[in-house]
């Protein structure tokens, strides 16, 4: 009865109100049901006052009664089977139950028929007791999800629990009624194959599935397949029983993953690691994972993952050599390559090892990442994506992700529910991502109840509908168990699941910090707490699965195995990064990681591929197909600049994505509303006006053997659609991968992606990135805050050296690029946007492109390029001259104005309404990093006269003239000032 009472406390705020509910809704059951039998219709009339149990709650109970009925009239509680007797003979439902005297005043009016009813028990207590316990059985299913035995220092302000009520005043059950047997509802599977139980055994076996070790959330997903699936998964009698063959594997990784931690704590122990001791059990649980994903047929796992747990990851889960991860410990060892920072527990890893347990090959990858703890999110998911695109793995069965987290950070990082949100999108979805939580119950120095507003940090994941079990660390046979059915769901549903390790973390955020500063009470528990495996390999020789010796013999060897890795790792006296890539590029490259070459092949383009794509681009290539009438007089705009050989901002675009995948580059766009473009200009997918959800895509009909062309619009996030992109580029080198923000400003929610990945992502992991930034920028009168792309955040993050003119050699503007960290431009001409974008895949490196990109020039009658400009032999242009009256008279020349993008425009208009041709020279530097410090100089030494000008648009402390007017002054010599 105790129990009984405790459990009543958990489940009480839900159950009060679906009873109050459930019996103040009466509905014409008689109406639904009519037994099934050939009553006749003025039954339907007959009031239902007799019958009070006959209301829409119990309408399921007493139809699923009936039906048991029909098959074996023995097989039902006798009440019921004179009910239904009296029913079948013609009673109307009024009159077919008999009740107590003080209810039942038609006992006058009985027929000889229904005189067979006699004195019965009361069916109507009999269906409530039913309905208490069906509702019993729910609210387990509902709220029990906590997990017992777990370490919490907070118990004390449980702010969840309620006063006990009487088990009575809940579902007017009482301690007599536990030994009463109550048929089962098909919503649970606890009976096996019993169809009814003891109210004792029933409550006995939903404490087993529910309050012990294992808490699980799913009542909330609105799929009922999904609902029993899971139902069945923990609720069938037996289902989590271990073989002795996996409980001995599973000590066996019990004492890797342990071992691992206190062997590095023996060497290193004043070294920062960020052990697992504490979570020990994650190690098991993701080779399970890894194992029964194996099976299913997965061949490539992509993770990402914090920095807690990192090494022994890689030692144990990837199988990094363990010498190579003991010599990062070591101070005198020398980096051959870049490569900078706390590398230990942030650097990647891609291996491709035998599965012992599938008996297959798989490919394991761990992506860097920075300590922002849950931006690498959306980059394993973008990653996971471009492989499931380059095998044709559509449905997601050959690659999947798996992403570890914090309690802390999975709870306070809205890129946690950004991402979440790409994982049924289209274009975005990998088709199910297993989520693993180690729960520490504290973030860096800080508790839970300052942390958080949500009861579990697991949350998040319920908008997706995703499940969410709850385990208790320290018993690694409910993690492994957990951890199948996680993997399980995953093959099956396709969709996204959480694990909740429950843990806590033995030592401080790391191992040479004080916890006992900021929660002495939880650290004095943890101080007493045994360790998992200890008390694992204790209840496994309690079993007699495992002798002591045998236990020991396989500690013995684990340990050796580290040592004779120690002794390797003192040999390693240069730590070659490269060998710790998470993503290598095999062919792009040479051997030694170096470029094949140093030069660039032109960007330019044959006119009969030009004429070609532009006609496409002007067209509708499938048959009865309607478009907008606006549109319409777009294309034919489109027809006619092909026509005169020219083209303007949005066919730029079109010929040099055309032209790639005409090459077999594979093309992706993504961003909000990059499918017809914030400003109406690009319209790469037609929509049928008449047909819903009908649409083409011009750029897919190039050519027959073409490379796929992806535009999608994202959603209104850009931190994980960024990160995304990042991730899809990551993957391989020979595709072009741009993201387009709908206002150059709106980066500024995605800045954790471009510091933390794609500005120092070589500096910091050797991993280039040729992803590209278009940016829409412009002052256009829409305020300070929504017309600048910032360029002067992404300039200030400019690798090259304003003070130091570089020696100018040959091939200056190629070693440039290759020793640059990104590149930053601001195209003035289509023809020079289109060479960009082709120069960005024939580069025999791979650098991200930050492109400010134009609002009001997409459609200025002056920005157009000829075909003249695209043909082979032409480049890209760093710079562009002034080709009028000043070039031929220099001399003349009194100013020389130095500018880039859109201001060329205006500036080039006041020139000429002054009459100034031939005293202003107005130069565009169209590459602004890497400063094209050589063309620079041509031109100021060109005008020897004139005095040098930076002109732009923002203020002086915006955009470029911090950036520019230093390197211009060292390009002089500081010979001239720059006004």
């Amino acid at each position: 009865m105790h129990r009984l009472r405790t459990t009543v406390v958990r489940l009480w705020p839900l159950t009060a109100v679906q009873m109050a509910q459930s019996l103040s809704k009466p509905v014409p059951l008689a109406v639904k049901q009519g037994l099934r039998t050939s009553q006749p219709a003025r039954h339907l009339n007959t009031p239902l006052a007799s019958e009070p149990f006959l209301n829409g709650t119990s309408s399921n109970y007493v139809e699923e009664m009936y039906y048991t009925w029909l098959e074996n009239p023995k097989s039902v509680h006798k009440s019921w089977d004179v009910f239904f007797r009296n029913a079948s003979a013609g009673a109307p439902p009024g009159a077919a139950y008999q009740g107590p005297p003080h209810l039942s005043r038609t006992s006058e009016r009985l027929s000889s028929a229904q005189a067979l009813v006699g004195t019965q028990p009361s069916v109507e207590k009999l269906v409530e007791d039913h309905l208490a316990v069906h509702s019993l059985i729910r609210a387990y299913q509902v709220n029990c999800n906590h997990t017992e035995n777990v370490l919490d220092a907070q118990k004390d302000i449980d702010t969840t629990s309620c006063p006990a009520p009487c088990l009575s005043s809940i579902y007017g059950l009482a301690e007599s009624d536990l030994d009463k047997v109550f048929r089962l509802p098909t919503t649970t599977f606890i009976g096996g194959n019993e169809s009814a139980l003891p109210l004792r055994e029933i409550i006995y076996r939903l404490e087993r599935a529910y309050c012990q070790h294992i808490g699980v959330e799913f009542m909330f997903i609105n799929d009922m397949e999904q609902c029993q699936w899971i139902r069945q998964k923990f609720e069938t009698p037996g289902v989590m029983q271990c073989t002795l063959e996996e409980k001995r594997t599973l000590l066996a990784r019990m004492i890797q993953s342990t071992r691992f931690e206190e062997f590095l704590q023996r060497k290193w122990s004043s070294e920062k690691r960020f052990g697992l001791e504490g979570c020990e059990s994650l190690i098991p649980a993701l080779k399970t994972i890894i194992d029964k994903s194996s099976q299913s047929g997965v061949e490539s796992v992509i993770m990402g993952m914090p920095h807690r747990g990192r090494l022994n990851v890689l030692a144990n889960v990837i199988r990094k050599e363990l010498e190579q991860i003991f010599c990062q410990f070591d101070s005198k060892l020398e980096a051959a390559d870049e490569g900078s920072g706390d590398v230990k527990y942030h650097l990647g890893m891609y291996h491709r090892r035998m599965n012992r347990v599938s008996d297959k090959y798989m490919t394991l990858s761990l992506v860097a990442n920075p300590s922002h703890l849950e931006a690498v999110d959306p980059v394993v998911q973008g990653k996971t994506k471009a492989e499931q695109f380059y095998c044709g793995d559509t449905e997601g069965k050959r690659v999947m992700s798996i992403l570890l987290h914090g309690d802390a950070a999975f709870a306070g990082q809205g890129i946690v529910y950004e991402t979440f949100h790409l994982s049924d999108l289209p274009s975005y979805t990998t088709h199910g991502t297993i989520h693993v939580v180690v729960n520490n119950q504290i973030g860096f120095t800080t508790d839970p109840r300052v942390a958080r507003s949500s009861p579990y940090p697991t949350d998040v994941a319920r908008v997706v509908n995703a499940p969410i079990f709850h385990v208790n660390a320290d018993n690694p046979e409910a993690v492994m168990y957990v951890c199948k059915v996680a993997a399980e769901w995953r093959n099956t549903f396709h969709k996204d699941v959480v694990v909740d390790l429950v843990c806590y973390r033995r030592n401080g955020h790391n191992e040479i910090d004080e916890p006992m500063f900021t929660q002495p009470l939880m650290y004095k528990r943890i101080k007493k707490q045994k360790g998992v495996l200890q008390k694992f390999v204790e209840k496994l020789i309690d079993e007699g699965v495992v002798t002591t010796q045998e236990y020991e013999e396989e500690v013995a060897s684990y340990d050796k195995i580290c040592e004779e890795a120690y002794t390797r790792s003192k040999d390693e006296k240069i730590l070659h990064i490269k060998h710790w890539l998470d993503s290598p590029w095999p062919g792009f490259f040479t051997l030694e990681g170096q470029p094949r070459s140093m030069t660039c092949p032109s960007t330019g383009i044959s006119e009969q591929a030009l004429s070609h794509i532009g006609n496409i681009a002007a067209s509708v290539p499938v048959q009865d197909f309607a478009i907008h009438g606006g549109l319409s007089r777009i294309l034919k705009g489109r027809a006619n600049m092909v026509s005169q050989r020219l083209c303007d901002w949005a066919l730029g675009e079109y010929m040099a994505f055309g032209s790639l995948l005409k090459e077999g580059i594979h093309v992706r766009l993504s961003g909000q509303d990059v499918e017809r473009g914030t400003f109406s200009h690009r319209h790469h997918v037609l929509h049928d006006q008449n047909t819903d959800k009908r649409m083409c895509i011009p750029m897919n009909y190039i050519s027959p053997d073409q490379a796929p062309y992806t535009v999608c619009n994202s959603s209104l996030s850009e931190y994980a659609v960024l990160g995304f992109e990042l991730g899809f580029a990551m993957a391989s080198p020979n595709a072009l991968v741009l993201w387009e923000a709908q206002f150059g400003d709106f980066h500024n929610t995605a800045q954790c992606i471009i510091d933390q990945f794609i500005s120092s992502g070589q500096a910091k992991w050797v991993r280039q990135n040729g992803i590209v930034l278009l940016l829409p920028h412009g002052m256009e009168g829409m305020g300070p805050e929504h017309s600048s792309a910032r360029p002067e955040r992404f300039l200030q993050m400019c690798n090259d050296d304003p003070d130091v003119f570089p020696k100018l050699s040959e091939d200056f503007a190629m070693h440039q690029l290759y020793d640059c960290n990104w590149i930053v431009v601001n195209c003035s001409t289509p023809a020079n946007y289109f060479h960009v974008l082709r120069r960005q895949i024939l580069l025999p490196f791979r650098k991200p492109l930050i492109v400010l990109t134009p609002k009001s020039l997409l459609r200025h009658p002056e920005v157009k390029s000829s075909f003249d400009d695209m043909l082979p032999g032409t480049h890209f242009r760093r710079l562009i001259p002034d080709n009028g009256h000043t070039a031929t008279n220099p001399e003349k020349v009194k100013r020389l104005i130095f500018c880039t993008g859109k201001i060329y425009y205006e500036l080039t208009r006041e020139r000429k309404n002054r009459g100034m041709d031939e005293a202003i020279a107005v130069v565009r530097i169209e590459q602004l990093s890497p400063f094209p410090f050589d063309l620079v100089k041509e031109e100021a030494d060109h005008y020897p006269n004139a005095d040098l000008v930076w002109c732009q648009e923002e203020h002086k402390n915006h955009g470029y003239y911090d950036y520019v007017k230093p390197r211009i002054s060292t390009t002089i010599g500081h010979t001239r000032p720059i006004w």
